[in-house]
C-alpha cells in the first residue's frame, strides 16, 4: 500500500488511488475551458477498499493532493518545454495526439518555457523528497504513514499556490511581460518557502527578458518570435524573428536601405504597453527602445554612407602618403566597396558591445531582480548608444554645417541672396502664378540670385530646392482672369477697371523650400522638424517681401519726384501742375512710413531678438553636449522657441500680422499705379484698415490675457520696439476714442486743385 501511495504522490494512479476525471465521459469537452484545471484535486482512494482504517484514510486523503498537483505541474512543464506530446496522451487516453499537438503549438511561448524549466526544478526537489521518504520507509522495519507525512508536509504550502498560478496562466493565456508581471506580484507573500519558489520562477522568466534585451541593445535585433517582448514593430502583424537572413533579404527586395533605416528609426518600432511589466517604468522602456534603435542604426549604416566614408578615408590616406613621400606603407583599395565593411565596426566598436553585454550579464546572474540596478544599467547603456550616435551625426555627418545651412536658407540668414531673389522675381510675383509653369518660372530668378551671391564654396546650396506645392489653391476667379490677360506690369497696360484687391498675391505665399538630407541626418532632421523650418521660412519670406515692396515704392516715388522737379525747372509754364503732382501724394507717404516702421521693427525683432539669440543658445548646447538625445531635445526647444517667439502659434497675433502684410502689399501696388489709376477711395480704405489692424495688434499685445503666459516677455520686447516713443499707444487710444480722423486724400486733392 505504501508503494502505491508513493507512486500516486509522483502522479501515477492505479487500483489503490484513482483519478475521478477518468470516470467522466465529458472530460475533454472543448466547450469547457477549465476542464483541465479543476478547482479541487481529483486524486482519491478507491471507494471499495475495506482494509484501510478511517484514520489512515484521512491521512492518505490529505497526502494525495500533492500527487495531483505534481502531475498537473509536470504536464504543464512537459507541454511548454516541448519534450513530447505522447506523455499527455498517456495520462489522458481520451485525448487524441493531434489535438494535444495543436494545443501545444498554438500557445508557444518562450516565457512559459522558462517558467516550465523553473517548475521542473521545484518538482525535482519534490521528487527527491519522495525518494528520501521511500528510503526511510525501506530502512524502517515498521514503516508508518507518519514518515510520509513528516517528509512531505512542507510542500503543502508550495505546490497548491503554484498549481493555481499555472491554472491562471493557462486560463487567461498569460504570456511575455504579462507573465513576468503576474510572477512579480505573487512574490509578495508571507510564506518564505513559497516566495523563494516564485522568485526562482521569476528568475527564469527574467533570463528570457535579458536575452531579448541583449539581442536588442547589443545587436539591434528584435528577437521576439511569439510577440512577447514589450518592444514591437509598428505593424503588430509583423511579429517575426529578425535574425532570419531570408527575412532580411525579402525586405531589401522592396525597400532601399536608406528608406528602411529611416522608417525603422521614425515609426518602425514602438513600446507595446500590454507586454510591459508594471515594475519597469515607462521612461526606462523608452530608453531601451532608443538604445536598440541607435545600435541598429550604428550596426547597419546605409550603403551610400559606407561608400562615401570609404572614399573619404582613402582620400585622407592618399594625402598622408603624398605628404610623407611614401606609397608602399599602406594598402589602398582600388575598389572603394571593399572598405565599407569596416565602417560599421568603427561606428560601434565591438568593445562597446562587450561592455553592454557585460552589464546585462551581471543583471542576468543576479538571483533577484533589483529595480535600481536594472534602471542604472539601462541608463548606462542608453548613454553609450547616444554618445556613439552623437559621434555619427555630429562629427561624421557634419550636423553643425547643416544647421547653419538651414539657418541661411530657411531663416533667411543669407539676406543678400533673398534680396537678390525677390528683386529678380518682383515683376513675376505681380501676376498670379501660372498653374503649369509657376515653379519653373520662379526657378530662373532663384538660380540667377544664387549665381550672383552664392559662392562655389557653399556646398549646401545644392541641397536646397524651390517648390510651390499648393499652386492654384485659393486663387480667385479674378486672379485667373488677370492671368489670362497677361498684364505687362512694366508697361502698365490693361489696368483700367481692375481694382487692387484683384491683384492678390496669395498665390505666391505657398513658396516653399525643400532640403535634401542624407542618412544619418534623417534621424535628426525628421519630416516634422523640416516642416517647422518651412513654417518659419514661409512667414519670413512674406515679411521680407513686404519690407522690400515698401522700400521699392519709396524709391520709385523719389525717382518720380526728382523727374518732376527736373521738368519743373525746365518748363516754368507748367510750374503749378508739377508742384501739384509733387505735393498730392504726401499723405500716402505718411501712411507708408507707418507701415514701414511696423514691418521693419517686426523683421528686426524676429531676425535679431529671436533667431540670433536662439541660434547662439543652440550653438552653446551643440558645443557642450555629447549625447544625441540631449541634442535632439535642444533642437526641438530651438524650433519651438522660434515659432513661439515669432507668435506663429498665437492665432490672434499671427492673423493680424498676416493681414497687415497683405494691406502693405496692396498699398504699394496702388501707389505704383496711382498715375494710371488714381483710386483714392481704395487708398483711404487700405489706410483705415491698416490703422485698425495695427491698433488691434497693440491692444492684443497689451492685453491682460497674455500677460501671464510664457510668451509675455517676448510680447513685451516686441511691443517695446513698436512703442518706444509712445506713438503706438497714443494712436491706439485715438482710434478707440474716435478722436483721430483718418487721412482724406480727396479733400487734399481738391484743395490743391
Amino acid at each position: 500500500m505504501l508503494h502505491e501511495l508513493l507512486l500516486a504522490l509522483v502522479g501515477y494512479t492505479g487500483d489503490l488511488v484513482i483519478d475521478e476525471r477518468d470516470e467522466r465521459e465529458t472530460l475533454f469537452d472543448s466547450s469547457d475551458p477549465v476542464s483541465d484545471f479543476p478547482v479541487e484535486p481529483t486524486f482519491k482512494l478507491a471507494p471499495d477498499l475495506s482494509f484501510i482504517q478511517p484514520s489512515e484514510r484521512d491521512v492518505i486523503e490529505r497526502l494525495l493532493p500533492l500527487g495531483f498537483y505534481y502531475r498537473e505541474l509536470d504536464h504543464f512543464a512537459a507541454k511548454h518545454r516541448h519534450l513530447s506530446s505522447f506523455q499527455r496522451a498517456k495520462h489522458y487516453p481520451h485525448a487524441e495526439a493531434t489535438e494535444v499537438q495543436k494545443e501545444s503549438s498554438g500557445k508557444t511561448s518562450v516565457y512559459r518555457r522558462a517558467i516550465a524549466n523553473g517548475i521542473i526544478e521545484i518538482l525535482s526537489v519534490y521528487r527527491s523528497a519522495v525518494l528520501q521518504v521511500e528510503q526511510n520507509l525501506l530502512s524502517d522495519p515498521m514503516p508508518i504513514l507518519a514518515t510520509v507525512t513528516h517528509g512531505l508536509n512542507k510542500f503543502d504550502v508550495v505546490l497548491p499556490p503554484i498549481y493555481e498560478l499555472i491554472a491562471e496562466i493557462e486560463r487567461e493565456d498569460i504570456r511575455g511581460g504579462q507573465l513576468l508581471n503576474l510572477l512579480h506580484k505573487r512574490c509578495h507573500c508571507g510564506i518564505p518557502e513559497l516566495q523563494s519558489c516564485i522568485q526562482r520562477l521569476l528568475w527564469h522568466g527574467h533570463q528570457v527578458l535579458y536575452n531579448q534585451l541583449a539581442s536588442w541593445m547589443v545587436y539591434g535585433i528584435l528577437q521576439d518570435p511569439h510577440g512577447e517582448f514589450f518592444i514591437r514593430r509598428q505593424d503588430d502583424r509583423d511579429i517575426e524573428n529578425e535574425s532570419s537572413l531570408s527575412d532580411t533579404t525579402e525586405k531589401l527586395m522592396y525597400k532601399s536601405s536608406e528608406n528602411a533605416a529611416l522608417t525603422d528609426w521614425n515609426i518602425g518600432f514602438h513600446i507595446f504597453l500590454e507586454m510591459l511589466p508594471e515594475y519597469i517604468h515607462m521612461q526606462i522602456a523608452e530608453a531601451i527602445l532608443f538604445a536598440g534603435k541607435a545600435v541598429r542604426v550604428l550596426r547597419n549604416p546605409t550603403y551610400s554612407f559606407r561608400v562615401h566614408e570609404s572614399i573619404f578615408q582613402q582620400h585622407i590616406l592618399r594625402g598622408a602618403q603624398r605628404a610623407q613621400g611614401s606609397i608602399g606603407g599602406f594598402a589602398l583599395h582600388k575598389d572603394p566597396l571593399k572598405g565599407t565593411n569596416r565602417i560599421a565596426d568603427e561606428l560601434f566598436p565591438q568593445s562597446e558591445a562587450d561592455k553592454i553585454e557585460e552589464m546585462l550579464l551581471g543583471l542576468k546572474q543576479s538571483s533577484e531582480f533589483h529595480k535600481r540596478s536594472f534602471e542604472s544599467a539601462v541608463n548606462s547603456i542608453c548613454t553609450v548608444a547616444a554618445n556613439h550616435l552623437w559621434q555619427l551625426v555630429v562629427i561624421r555627418a557634419d550636423l553643425n554645417g547643416h544647421l547653419k545651412a538651414l539657418k541661411d536658407y530657411f531663416l533667411l540668414a543669407k539676406g543678400d541672396f533673398f534680396q537678390c531673389f525677390l528683386e529678380g522675381s518682383r515683376q513675376l510675383m505681380r501676376l498670379p502664378p501660372r498653374l503649369s509653369t509657376a515653379e519653373a518660372d520662379l526657378m530662373v530668378p532663384f538660380q540667377l540670385a544664387a549665381l550672383k551671391t552664392i559662392s562655389e564654396e557653399d556646398k549646401y546650396f545644392c541641397r536646397v530646392l524651390l517648390r510651390i506645392p499648393s499652386i492654384g489653391i485659393g486663387m480667385t476667379s479674378s486672379e485667373m482672369n488677370l492671368q489670362k490677360m497677361k498684364v505687362d506690369v512694366n508697361r502698365g497696360a490693361s489696368l483700367q477697371g481692375i481694382t487692387s484687391s484683384e491683384f492678390s498675391v496669395d498665390g505666391w505665399d505657398g513658396i516653399a523650400l525643400e532640403y535634401s538630407v542624407d542618412w544619418p541626418l534623417q534621424l535628426f532632421f525628421t519630416p516634422e522638424v523640416l516642416s517647422k523650418y518651412l513654417k518659419v521660412f514661409q512667414y519670413l519670406i512674406r515679411l521680407k517681401r513686404t519690407q522690400m515692396e515698401l522700400e521699392k515704392s519709396w524709391a520709385g516715388a523719389m525717382h518720380q519726384d526728382h523727374a518732376d522737379f527736373s521738368n519743373h525747372r525746365r518748363e516754368k509754364k507748367n510750374c503749378f501742375t508739377s508742384q501739384h503732382r509733387r505735393i498730392r501724394p504726401r499723405p500716402m507717404w505718411q501712411v507708408r512710413e507707418h507701415m514701414t516702421f511696423l514691418i521693419r521693427n517686426l523683421q528686426f525683432y524676429i531676425q535679431v531678438d529671436v533667431i540670433e539669440s536662439q541660434w547662439n543658445l543652440l550653438q552653446a548646447h551643440v558645443q557642450t553636449s555629447n549625447d544625441f538625445t540631449e541634442l535632439v531635445s535642444f533642437h526641438q526647444g530651438y524650433l519651438s522657441a522660434l515659432i513661439s517667439q515669432s507668435f506663429l502659434d498665437i492665432g490672434s497675433v499671427s492673423r493680424i500680422l498676416d493681414s497687415i502684410m497683405k494691406l502693405c502689399l496692396q498699398f504699394c501696388w496702388n501707389i505704383e499705379q496711382y498715375e494710371i489709376n488714381p483710386n483714392l477711395s481704395e487708398l483711404e480704405q487700405i489706410t483705415e484698415e491698416f490703422n485698425k489692424k495695427s491698433n488691434s495688434l497693440y491692444t492684443i499685445l497689451r492685453s491682460s490675457r497674455l500677460a501671464g503666459s510664457q510668451r509675455a516677455p517676448f510680447l513685451r520686447q516686441f511691443l517695446m520696439r513698436l512703442n518706444y516713443n509712445s506713438f503706438f499707444e497714443a494712436t491706439a487710444r485715438g482710434v478707440l476714442n474716435v478722436v483721430r480722423p483718418r487721412p482724406n486724400f480727396t479733400s487734399l486733392q481738391q484743395t490743391h486743385a
